[in-house]
């Protein structure tokens, strides 16, 4: 292990990382809307918590000051990982060092911030804070940086370093480290090109949904975050209710801005290259391609599916009844139920009087956002999905498992993954009856190399259930009743609400079930879990291979 090499890479990272910080203190300027009473915190925990990253880069380049020799992959896996380990750490600072408080009682401690950094820059959008409103409790300063850490983990901080740095050579080993599932860049490509065209897009689909989300009526602070939260897929919110807020909002039009989010969270769980290429070369390239149309038929397949039986069981009418009163994410406790009159005023359409039925337009409404929003892992709420159906709940806790296409910024175990193992199930069965049968593995017209992948999509497969089977026993041995009583909740459902814990945070989703739910968040956890919760999302959001490889003694021999 080139100990030196690496320790120069990880400054360069921890400076990036700093460097970051700085654009969220201008929302601390009263020209921009913040207050100084409330925002001189997160001034001063932001400007600390930059002066530690620029002095850990500086110390880590002073170290690799002498580095010499090549950048191997055993050297990229190190860098990418230790550099979101050290992410973790050093993103959690500005919660730390302003005094933001995860309730009205309690200050973030140590494990907290941890949380809530890894949580952003994985993308999953899990929450320790339960009042985002509350300028006491979190300046807008640190709501940006919130926001930012989405940003900066939705294309990936080594990529977004490659591109800026390039890196020669070394650039592919560091992309191949990082990027999740299999690549779609061509062979010839230079990684800093193919760096280059991932942020060309990602920078452009952020600009452009902001810059609509303007229109709309959002506020630039406002539309900036959420711009951010959608296009990582990440689901970090200004509001406690997330989305479902515009919905409540005089002036602005809820069901149009749902929409638009809607649309580009589909975008965000497409590949990045597969829209650059099929922006030059038309939409053929994007039809054609397998991996999207099994994604897009997912999507449309579990809407209206979730749809059909949320009409025939009257989910929707009882979520529109109850939309306006409980805080969807991240949430305390629910109060009390009153009317819908007012609810149903501010969303324009209300239930049928005759069968407390919704309209269909207002079903789709609500099944399209929140099935888009959990398969792309994006994690935003419109409703609180914990009074839908069971089969409605248990067919999303099944789409977070599957999550986007490979190369976007979605989380889960990647489309793709899914299409290689029915492909390589089904020749395994054909063998079984003509065992003289050779048939090459094929994805649309590409043949693949079927004994590569014959081994490694099921160990995948078999990794990831693994992880999940020992995080789920974890958690509910360790973690005590009173996490679901605190939460207004019963202990009963400790078992499924436990498991659904682990897929939200291990598939980088956000809210799960039960105390986990759109209603709900993690901030009863004990520290512990929320340790573990913080290592599962980072075991999401890389190659898990990636992280694992950390902790082999074989790995660090020279």
């Amino acid at each position: 292990m080139n100990g030196r090499m690496v320790a120069r890479q990880l400054g360069l990272v921890a400076i990036l990382i700093g460097t970051a910080m700085a654009f969220s203190l201008p929302w601390g300027m009263d020209l921009l809307g913040g207050e100084w009473a409330y925002e001189r915190d997160g001034l001063m925990g932001l400007a600390g918590a930059m002066a530690v990253c620029f002095l850990v880069g500086a110390v880590l380049r002073r170290c690799g000051r002498r580095a010499e020799g090549q950048l191997f992959r055993r050297e990229a896996m190190a860098i990418v990982g230790l550099s979101w380990v050290m992410a973790t750490a050093l993103g959690g600072l500005p919660y730390l060092l302003s005094g933001t408080h995860r309730t009205a009682e309690h200050r973030m401690g140590v494990i907290d911030a941890m949380f809530e950094a890894q949580s952003g820059f994985s993308t999953t959008g899990a929450t320790v804070l339960t009042d985002l409103e509350d300028p006491s409790l979190v300046p807008r300063t640190i709501l940006f940086w919130r926001s930012t850490t989405h940003f900066l983990g939705g294309l990936g901080i080594v990529v977004l370093f490659v591109a800026i740095l390039g890196q020669g050579s070394a650039g592919k080993a560091l992309m191949r480290a990082e990027m999740v599932g299999p690549s779609r860049a061509s062979p010839q490509a230079r990684m800093q090109q193919t760096a280059w065209i991932l942020c060309l897009v990602y920078f452009s689909l952020n600009a452009l949904l902001a810059f609509m989300l303007w229109l709309l009526g959002l506020g630039a602070f406002d539309a900036l975050c959420h711009a951010f939260g959608t296009m990582a897929t990440g689901g970090f919110s200004t509001y406690n209710a997330s989305i479902g807020h515009f919905a409540t909002v005089p002036g602005l039009n809820g069901l149009l801005i749902e929409m638009t989010i809607v649309l580009f969270m589909f975008i965000a769980g497409t590949s990045f290259i597969l829209l650059y290429l099929s922006a030059f070369r038309g939409p053929k390239r994007l039809f054609g391609d397998a991996e999207w149309r099994v994604y897009a038929g997912l999507l449309v397949g579990a809407t209206l599916a979730v749809t059909a039986y949320g009409l025939y069981s009257g989910d929707f009418a009882e979520a529109e009844a109850t939309a306006g009163e409980r805080t969807a994410r991240p949430g305390s406790p629910p109060p009390a139920p009153g009317g819908i009159d007012a609810t149903t005023a501010a969303a324009g359409e209300g239930v049928e009087p005759a069968t407390g039925r919704l309209p269909l337009g207002r079903a789709l409404r609500y099944s399209s956002f929140q099935v888009v929003s959990i398969m792309t892992t994006t994690g935003f709420v419109t409703t609180d999905t914990d009074r839908w159906h069971s089969f409605a709940r248990g067919l999303l806790l099944v789409l977070m498992f599957i999550g986007g296409c490979a190369g976007s910024t979605g989380g889960g175990l990647k489309v793709i993954r899914y299409v290689l193992l029915v492909k390589i199930l089904g020749l395994e069965v054909e063998r079984a009856f003509h065992p003289s049968v050779v048939r090459p593995l094929r994805l649309g017209d590409t043949v693949l190399e079927e004994q590569e992948l014959r081994r490694t999509v099921p160990l995948y497969f078999a990794v990831i259930t693994l992880i999940f089977l020992v995080a789920w026993l974890f958690t509910i041995t360790v973690e005590p009743d009173r996490t679901w009583t605190a939460a207004g909740l019963s202990p009963a459902h400790k078992l499924l609400d436990s498991a659904s814990a682990v897929a939200a945070t291990l598939n980088n989703i956000g809210p799960g079930l039960g105390v986990v739910g759109a209603a709900q968040n993690y901030t009863h956890f004990s520290p512990p879990t929320k340790l573990l919760f913080t290592g599962l999302m980072m075991l999401g959001r890389l190659e898990v291979f990636v992280i694992l490889a950390l902790f082999s003694p074989r790995f660090w021999r020279r």
